[in-house]
């Protein structure tokens, strides 16, 4: 089985889902979580906050530097994201159709790097 990353794309910007819309988001993000578990492919998942407050760690000239993020300067960031394994990619797009319908926004699906042998 290969891990995927299902990540939700948002967009700085667009008007905010009125509160009842937003409530079914989450029932329907609930639920498919419950599903994705009862089904054996669920990893791990996660919201994200806003970029905005966001901290950037990099490596400058051999010095360590902290600065506010994000790190992309960008209207569009992951706003969240599954991590599941599944047999193959069309398996992964499967749940990348059940995701985008329940969190109403894109999901992009890449898969993890294989590891390396020992």
């Amino acid at each position: 089985m290969t891990q995927y990353l299902l990540s939700v794309h948002m967009v700085d910007g667009e008007e905010p889902p009125a509160e009842d819309v937003m409530q079914q988001m989450f029932a329907d993000v609930d639920a498919l979580n419950a599903d994705m578990q009862a089904r054996g492919v669920w990893v791990f998942a996660g919201g994200l906050t806003e970029p905005d407050i966001a901290t950037v760690v990099q490596q400058r000239d051999g010095e360590i530097v902290t600065t506010d993020g994000p790190f992309a300067e960008s209207k569009e960031h992951i706003g969240g994201f599954w991590v599941i394994e599944a047999e193959d990619l069309d398996a992964a797009l499967t749940w990348a159709r059940h995701a985008t319908v329940a969190c109403q926004a894109p999901v992009e699906v890449r898969p993890f790097q294989d590891e390396p042998p020992a």
